[in-house]
Order: C-alpha cells, then structure tokens, then sequence
C-alpha cells in the first residue's frame, strides 16, 4: 500500500496578516490568501490527484475551493471537508496577539515568538505548554491533537491503493506533521501559506518527501 499525500496550508488571512491566534477561530482570506490560493492550484496542475480534502475551517474550504478552479486538469469540484485536518486548538488564546502569547508561555525562557517555542520545545511540547497556560482549560494538548489528527490519516490510509490526495490544512498543524516525521525539521521556520508537503504513506511507514515548498520539486 502507498498513498501519496500533498498537504497545503490554506491562503493568507487576515487574522494571519495581524499576527493573531488563529485556531478553530476564523477569517477571511486577504487579496495575498487569495493569490495563495489560485497559485497552488496552479502548480498541483502539475500532478494527477484523485481526492482532495480540507479541514472543515472556511480559509480551509475556501483555498480549496480557489484551489480547484485554478487547476484546468482536475475535474473536482468541491472539497471533502474533514474535522480532524482542523488547526490545533488555542482555547483562552483563540484571537490573541502572537507575541503577546508567546511572552505569556515561554518570554520567561526566552522564547518570544511561536517559532521560537516551536523550535526549543518541540511542537508536542508546545501544545502541553498553550494547554497548561489556558485557564479555561479548553486548549487542545499533544494527546488531544493526535487522537484527531490521526483519525484523519487512518482516513488517508483507507484510501484504494496508489491514490494522490491533497489536504488543506493549517500552519501549526502541518508543523506538527512534519516535527513528528522529518528528522531535522527547523522549527524556526513556519510553513508559508500555499506551501505544499509531500508525504508518502504506506502499511509500515509515514515519510515526509519535502516541507514548505512553494513549487513541486521537478523529478
């Protein structure tokens, strides 16, 4: 068994453009998250895909959407929207500025921006840190994410042998994805928006092929 699997992260949104905690909150695209789109669309012309889901978040559906009407060689038109694709969870945090975030959680260790806890602690790690920091309690930790997440790869799996699917996704959980599976992975860095993952998937094994990549690597 082996799926092919191109994981995108939705467009620009404003809640992006503004630095702000975005997880199951929402907002629109922005003109770039539009562009974002229509160009990813246009570049996964390039390969054959016979599903295509996205978190059930609309800058999720709607990149998706974009995504398709930019690509003349697919003939799907309408995502499959799959919860467990969705972004981590905030909770208290859900709409607060980043940095003002990331001073509450880790300024006392040094760590001043998201990818900066990323980087030090892990992303696993981070997740247990935002929890803890929630005094709601609502946040999504590590176990919490994964026991979604993974719903969403056995979904993935069942797939007939030798599809390609696209998922639209979201930022800090396409760098969970790639922190689990690609050794060496710099945290420092988040994937951009309309950057692309390859993954490959089998019985045995769940690889990474590349991160954050604005175009598809020619073979």
């Amino acid at each position: 068994m082996a799926i092919t699997v191109y994981f995108v992260r939705h467009g620009q949104t404003y809640l992006n453009r503004y630095n702000r905690m975005q997880g199951w909150s929402d907002a629109p695209l922005t003109e770039k998250g539009i562009e974002d789109a229509k160009r990813v669309g246009k570049e996964l012309a390039k390969i054959k895909f016979d599903y295509i889901f996205s978190s059930d978040l609309s800058r999720a559906v709607n990149t998706a959407r974009l995504l398709l009407a930019s690509d003349p060689n697919t003939e799907i038109k309408e995502p499959i929207q799959e919860p467990a694709f969705r972004e981590i969870f905030f909770g208290f945090f859900e709409g607060a500025n980043g940095g003002a975030v990331a001073d509450t959680v880790g300024g006392k260790y040094g760590y001043h921006t998201f990818s900066q806890m990323a980087a030090g602690w892990g992303t696993d790690e981070l997740k247990n840190r935002i929890a803890k920091a929630d005094q709601y309690g609502d946040a999504e930790d590590s176990q919490d994410f994964w026991q979604r997440m993974n719903k969403g790869f056995d979904r993935l799996r069942n797939l007939p042998d030798g599809s390609v699917a696209v998922v639209v996704s979201h930022g800090a959980a396409i760098r969970s994805i790639a922190d689990h599976y690609l050794e060496g992975v710099d945290q420092n860095v988040s994937p951009r928006n309309g950057s692309i993952m390859k993954m490959t998937l089998t019985d045995t094994d769940t690889h990474v092929d590349f991160y954050n990549q604005l175009h598809i690597p020619d073979k």
